[in-house]
């Protein structure tokens, strides 16, 4: 068959794209972009408002490819459309240092709203991008000035709705009613291991539709049938929209059409060549760009121009009759913070206490909400646990979409991909909280947000065994070092309130990259400062919080979190037996990485070899720290259920315990041997 229409040329162009760079790479997913190539190219021409030559426009539409595995489809419309991606960009298509990696990564292409590729995460980013602009809109926008007016659109493919994530975001986007939310779905009943027969049998119309999702039917082919069916989602302003299109995987292709076998592997070249032919196409052309196809799509370059001047031209206005609101709005969009927010932060006495820094936490919270206007997030449906509400504010709910309250749900997946979307979209500060041992449930999102440097803020709280008698399944032990363990997520765990207000100014501060508040469940004493290290310390990740009075310590004692205390009371026993120590608060392992060497030897004094860490959690990494001579007050094995008190005895955590273990390094240096 030949192309008929100048948009069926069009729309092969998209398919030949992709075709070729993905066998030029001998490695890839052809068959998404040539089975959504009809879909993709009615919206990309006809309804996304988007601007090539300024992908950070504020107002634009967002596109996120939730289907990340199809990213050539991706890549060939941002080539077409005019970004600064170029056809040779095209041809380099998953080699070393290309712009075109194997799934699009935000940062690294002109373009692309977000990380995408593991299934389901780009639902839930698009889900957090609806969240964000329907609340800057009711917050923001003022009669004549619709400074955030647009949609957010997602392809979705088999495997994204099959995967958990999507049952958690479609089930609260339906909850919110998120208008402005408009996906579509690559419907080929086809995933790798062959028909969705296998596995996905489920009516998704019908399970959209009880999410409470405007929900319609189309031919991926039919391009007016697509273009009706978009019209009819933008016209739903109480719901969500899913459009199911009906597609074929690598369409076209004589051999591979509707095969598994077009979804992660090259079509190959002879196949290649046939389906050129079948779609009217020179066999031999590669990369091939018909000179009647560009100007079609660099209309964007015009259109998306001409759009960001109005909408430039509107602000310039809104800035003139609201100068504060728009001079904040140029602040967040420029990832700075109101200017001295800092002064918010609440300074803890010890009369104050004992406190939980769970409890602390909750009062810095409430304190930095006056001041940051944007900052708003919730919980897993655990607010008065993890202290995550802001009192006096409303929920943000359909009828209340200024509201900073949101409730997740029991929904941590679809917390942290909601979260990320939050950031990727701008003009927000979010803040997801959960019990530390649920970080597992939102790892995926958690790690995507570290890679793609999202100024995310988790509120982790019930942070050990101390939670006590909820036994071992609600008691974190190796969360602790496994989020250690993923680059760029710097991790927290504060001492005391003081400490706990310097994490979140720490927090809020970072803005190449999310940070893991970890926080205690149980009481823990306030520092008396006078006479020791400030908490201002924390920012450097690890300081020397008290030394012995007299002499140079003979033993360093390391702690984190509310086992810092415990390794207070120990210096003052071993004090008692003639045994000078040194207290370190380590409160983050990656803020103390990132210090000058001389301070982290001033520290940790390369001289000192009898050093002893103290953390109540699985002491992987440790050895770093204490070094060949040194030991760990650890935990090795699951908790237990009883009060917190009694397993902290159990377990050795006690000034006690710590002191004896302490000896014990002493004398094995003194002796001269290694560890035991």
């Amino acid at each position: 068959m030949r192309p008929a229409t100048l948009d069926q040329l069009c729309i092969n162009t998209i398919r030949t794209l992709a075709m070729d760079a993905v066998q030029r790479a001998n490695s890839g997913h052809p068959g998404m972009p040539m089975g959504m190539a009809d879909v993709a190219y009615v919206l990309w021409t006809r309804f996304l408002k988007h601007n090539p030559k300024d992908p950070a426009w504020p107002n634009r539409d967002r596109f996120i490819l939730s289907a990340g595995h199809g990213s050539m489809l991706l890549y060939s419309l941002l080539f077409l459309t005019g970004y600064d991606l170029t056809l040779e960009d095209l041809m380099a298509f998953r080699q070393w240092g290309s712009r075109t990696p194997g799934h699009p990564e935000y940062g690294h292409t002109p373009g692309v709203e977000t990380t995408t590729g593991p299934l389901g995460q780009g639902f839930g980013n698009a889900v957090g991008m609806a969240i964000a602009e329907r609340f800057l809109a009711a917050t923001f926008n003022r009669p004549g000035y619709p400074i955030f007016d647009h949609y957010t659109y997602a392809i979705l493919s088999d495997g994204d709705l099959m995967e958990g994530i999507s049952h958690e975001a479609a089930s609260l986007a339906g909850h919110l009613g998120l208008g402005k939310l408009i996906c579509l779905y690559d419907d080929n009943n086809i995933s790798i291991e062959g028909s969705t027969d296998l596995t996905f049998t489920e009516d998704v119309a019908a399970r959209f539709r009880a999410y409470n999702w405007h929900v319609q039917e189309v031919d991926g082919y039919d391009l007016e049938g697509i273009a009706a069916a978009i019209r009819a989602a933008q016209v739903e302003k109480e719901r969500p929209s899913l459009i199911l299109c009906r597609t074929h995987i690598a369409y076209g292709s004589p051999n591979k059409q509707d095969k598994a076998s077009a979804h992660g592997e090259p079509l190959g070249e002879e196949e290649v060549r046939l389906t050129k032919q079948a779609l009217g196409w020179p066999p031999d052309a590669h990369f091939w760009v018909p000179p009647e196809v560009l100007p079609i799509f660099r209309r964007a370059v015009e259109e998306g121009e001409a759009a960001e001047t109005r909408w430039r031209e509107i602000f310039a206005r809104y800035a003139q009759e609201y100068p504060q609101e728009a001079a904040l709005l140029e602040r967040l969009w420029r990832g700075e913070l109101p200017e001295g927010w800092e002064a918010a932060l609440p300074t803890f006495s010890p009369a104050d206490g004992p406190m939980a820094t769970r409890q602390a936490s909750g009062i810095v919270l409430n304190a930095l909400a006056k001041v940051l206007p944007t900052l708003i997030g919730g919980s897993a449906d655990l607010a008065p646990s993890t202290q995550t509400l802001l009192k006096g504010l409303a929920d943000f709910q359909r009828e209340t979409p200024t509201g900073r309250n949101l409730r997740f749900g029991v929904r941590e997946h679809a917390m942290g991909a909601i979260l990320n979307g939050m950031a990727l979209h701008g003009g927000v500060i979010p803040y997801g909280g959960t019990f530390l041992v649920f970080s597992d449930y939102m790892r995926p999102p958690i790690r995507l947000a570290a890679m793609m440097g999202l100024p995310v803020v988790y509120v982790f709280t019930h942070d050990s065994l101390w939670v006590g008698e909820d036994g071992p399944t609600h008691q974190p032990v190796e969360h602790l070092p496994s989020l250690r363990a993923i680059p760029n997520l710097s991790v927290l765990r504060p001492c005391d309130a003081n400490e706990t207000a310097q994490a979140w100014r720490a927090a809020l501060k970072r803005r190449n990259g999310p940070t893991a508040l970890l926080l205690t469940r149980q009481k823990v004493p306030i520092l008396d400062r006078r006479g020791i290290a400030g908490a201002e310390n924390l920012a450097r990740g690890a300081y020397v919080l008290r030394d012995p009075p007299e002499g140079q310590p003979e033993i360093l004692l390391i702690a984190s979190g509310s086992e810092v205390h415990v390794a207070l009371g120990a210096q003052e026993l071993l004090a008692q037996r003639g045994v000078r120590a040194r207290v370190v608060s380590m409160p983050s392992w990656d803020l103390f990485e990132a210090q000058p060497e001389e301070y982290r030897a001033f520290v940790l004094p390369p001289d000192i070899p009898a050093r002893l860490a103290v953390e109540a959690a699985v002491p992987l990494g440790w050895e770093r720290y204490v070094g060949p001579y040194g030991d760990v007050v650890g935990i090795h094995r699951f908790g237990a259920s009883a009060p917190y008190e009694v397993l902290m005895e159990k377990f050795g955590f006690t000034p006690q315990a710590v002191a004896q273990r302490a000896l014990e390094v002493l004398a094995r240096v003194q002796a001269g041997s290694g560890r035991s």
